[in-house]
């Protein structure tokens, strides 16, 4: 194996561990409080929900505005099969997901047979459809009142936060893994070649519908994952969690961050959650602070914050390994 490839991958397990355990120790000594722990837990939540979006609009080039359907849809069924079923926490989050992939593939097919302004509109009446049936299924969801569920994230003021930025963080990274692999393999390039151009990809070989409808499916399922790891941080889910406003503000992460940028999307995310909870002290005139960035992001810097690049640790670990070896070589010729 590639000594450079196990290097990188050592290295890049490091920076994970050091992003998941060092917060998680702080929470547990105290040195960060329960409620800046659910502010941490929450942005992650949404940088989840943002790369949702940003594998149906960055990746797969396709406009969605119905991704909160799916984030409900993973919610709703969290806490259906944990509190009347006596699924796992765990298991119910995973086939929340599944479950959110499901419908995924069941719209994709006459939904990506549309484009543009078409595709955003049937999206977002999916997303309606889901809260209009949230709000009218009463007996399996309690309406327009909720539905609550109560764990260990919101039981206990000691091992809640603890537990839940563990659980939260520790699923962002594996999802932000697998995506930066999945964009590198020959199903990710496919992808990205019908983005860029479906004619040219179609013509060489490429099943355009098919990979727009894997694209369409890994957004689903993420998105799926959000919702249900949502539930259970917060303790409490209303239909209106499926409303496009939400859709808008996840698809605002990935216009601050970059359209096909993985790593811009977990920024933004953080960023604009952790600013906003500053803001608290201006009321309501926090609210905003989101036009006002996004005026001047798309003024300034229309391509989002990293474009279409990633924050990559491994080139700064090239690049100050290489000015190492560059050093040791000129003291050695001295």
């Amino acid at each position: 194996m590639d000594k450079k490839f196990i290097r990188n991958t050592i290295f890049l397990t490091v920076i994970s561990l050091i992003v998941l355990l060092v917060p998680a120790g702080l929470i547990k000594a105290g040195v960060i409080n329960a409620y800046w722990a659910q502010v941490l837990s929450l942005s992650a939540v949404y940088a989840i929900l943002a790369l949702s979006v940003n594998v149906v609009c960055g990746i797969t080039g396709q406009l969605s505005l119905g991704q909160a359907g799916f984030a409900a849809i993973g919610a709703y069924a969290t806490i259906i099969l944990t509190t009347r079923a006596g699924i796992p926490l765990g298991v119910s989050i995973l086939l929340g997901g599944l479950l959110a992939a499901f419908f995924g593939f069941l719209i994709g097919f006459p939904v990506l047979k549309l484009e543009g302004d078409y595709l955003a509109i049937v999206t977002l009446a999916f997303g309606e459809i889901i809260n209009v049936l949230l709000l009218n299924l009463s007996g399996l969801t309690k309406g327009a009142n909720g539905i609550s569920i109560n764990t260990i994230f919101t039981k206990s003021l000691k091992q809640g936060p603890f537990l839940a930025y563990l659980t939260i963080v520790g699923t962002l990274i594996l999802i932000i893994v697998f995506l930066q692999n999945f964009v590198r393999s020959t199903y990710g390039r496919a992808i990205i070649s019908v983005r860029e151009d479906e004619v040219a990809a179609n013509s060489n070989g490429i099943h355009v519908f098919r990979y727009k409808m894997i694209g369409f499916i890994i957004a689903s399922f993420i998105g799926g994952i959000g919702g249900a790891l949502y539930a259970p941080l917060i303790g409490f889910v209303k239909p209106e969690f499926a409303d496009f406003n939400h859709s808008i503000n996840y698809l605002i992460y990935v216009v601050l961050g970059g359209m096909g940028s993985v790593t811009g999307s977990v920024v933004a995310a953080f960023g604009l959650n952790i600013v906003q909870e500053y803001l608290r002290v201006l009321g309501n005139f926090r609210q905003l602070f989101y036009p006002v960035v996004l005026i001047f992001v798309m003024l300034f810097r229309p391509q989002g914050l990293l474009g279409s690049k990633e924050m990559s640790f491994v080139k700064c670990f090239d690049f100050f390994y290489k000015r190492k070896n560059e050093s040791k070589k000129q003291e050695s010729c001295k």
